[in-house]
């Protein structure tokens, strides 16, 4: 993947300090405190060298920019329900997408390029574009790997059953794969086979 590209470098490192204001920290598995975010963008990134090797610099980047200041629009200033929830995620998914065409565009590329990337941002044709789809199955990845298992310790097994099927029907072949390649703990590895039985 790309690592040279003084406009990438540029743009990611942008990103990057965007997602270091995050005042959420977490330890990671050395004993470093870093910014939830940014770590939450280190493991889209890993999982994208895996979903698509030879990512797009334009891919790279919207997928680092994946939960952009997420922080900022809290879930609680939204109605606890699915109408809310739709709601908190459209005006998320629409302010993180400004922002990093924003970051793109002051890093040197086309309005082309800024575009696509909110395009993916705002998951805009998961279906049709291998590029948004890429990006889907990273964040599922993510979440199966990293963040399944603390959900599902607040939750109850129907609403989990159905969060996995959702979680499964948005990711492509591929990412079922690499899926298949990740330890869940038990009443998660469960939980999975229950909701794709």
């Amino acid at each position: 993947m790309t690592d040279q590209n003084p406009r990438f470098q540029a743009a990611l490192e942008r990103l990057d300090a965007l997602h270091g204001e995050d005042p959420r920290l977490e330890r990671t598995e050395d004993g470093e405190h870093i910014p939830y975010e940014l770590l939450y963008a280190r493991w889209m990134s890993e999982w994208l060298g895996r979903v698509a090797p030879e990512a797009s610099e334009v891919l790279q980047l919207a997928v680092r920019a994946q939960h952009l200041q997420r922080w900022r629009i809290p879930r609680d200033d939204y109605p606890r329900d699915r109408p809310g929830y739709l709601a908190w995620r459209r005006e998320l998914g629409r302010r993180q997408a400004e922002t990093a065409a924003a970051v793109l565009r002051e890093s040197g590329y086309d309005q082309a390029s800024c575009e696509h990337v909110a395009q993916m941002i705002r998951k805009e044709r998961l279906r049709s574009d291998p590029d948004a789809q890429a990006l889907e199955d990273s964040a599922c990845l993510v979440f199966l790997e990293r963040e399944f298992a603390d959900f599902a310790s607040r939750h109850d097994d129907d609403k989990l059953i159905r969060i996995l099927r959702k979680t499964w029907h948005k990711m492509s072949p591929r990412g079922h794969e690499l899926a298949a390649t990740i330890g869940l703990p038990p009443r998660a590895q469960q939980l999975l086979e229950r909701a794709l039985a």
